[in-house]
């Protein structure tokens, strides 16, 4: 039921990508400097609903935050992250853990398709509505390559292979330090972590940024697959 739901949340940053002709279909289009975000309560097996955000970004990564209403532990926020793309008629996404989920556009939403990437038959509303809202501090599982130099921290994402500037603290920079043989070098970082936004270096323009929350582990040993 959860990956179900989690297809839905994806399908609706599809169809804003979409746009509502099928020519928009066949040619990228580029997103907005900002993120697009959806939203919605999707159907939930063990809980009063599944409270479900959605954010496509423009550098091809989503994030996907959960929210399990009304569960018998109270309510569980869950949130993570992976690549987009699309294809004629659908939006696929990618999570870190290589599984496939698949949306069609719908109007201006976004719906929920199975596993197969079939249409779900059923009376449960499947529905994701484009909204305005920030990203998520939940935490979530992040693995990659760290640099530190100039002042400035660096993250080079597993997943994507996407570079993001880091909040650094005295904390993850000491840690830093004392895995490195060598400086500015790369060094494999494993935690649970946030994506903000901040202002970049070309006027006018946002970019995201990585925060480090908790479990947070340096291994000099290591690097991406």
């Amino acid at each position: 039921m959860k990956k179900i739901i989690i297809g839905a949340v994806l399908a609706l940053g599809a169809l804003s990508l979409f746009g509502c002709h099928t020519a928009a279909f066949n040619h990228e289009k580029p997103l907005q400097a900002m993120q697009q975000s959806y939203s919605g309560v999707l159907p939930c097996a063990d809980c009063s609903g599944l409270k479900t955000s959605l954010f496509l970004q423009q550098d091809g990564t989503y994030i996907l935050q959960e929210i399990y209403q009304g569960s018998k532990d109270g309510d569980q926020t869950f949130a993570s992250y992976g690549r987009w793309a699309r294809t004629a008629d659908k939006l696929v996404l990618t999570g870190n853990d290589g599984e496939k989920r698949y949306f069609h556009p719908k109007d201006e939403n976004l719906e929920m398709l199975d596993m197969s990437g079939e249409p779900v038959t059923s009376q449960f509303n499947y529905t994701l509505k484009p909204v305005q809202q920030s990203l998520p501090k939940t935490p979530m599982a992040l693995t990659g390559m760290m640099q530190y130099s100039a002042d400035a921290a660096s993250f080079k994402d597993c997943t994507t292979g996407k570079v993001f500037p880091m909040s650094a603290n005295k904390s993850l920079e000491e840690g830093y330090l004392a895995a490195r043989k060598a400086p500015n070098q790369l060094v494999f970082l494993s935690m649970d972590g946030h994506f903000m936004t901040e202002p970049s270096m070309e006027e006018g323009q946002i970019q995201n940024a990585v925060v480090a929350d908790k479990n947070v582990k340096f291994d000099v040993n290591k690097s991406c697959p």
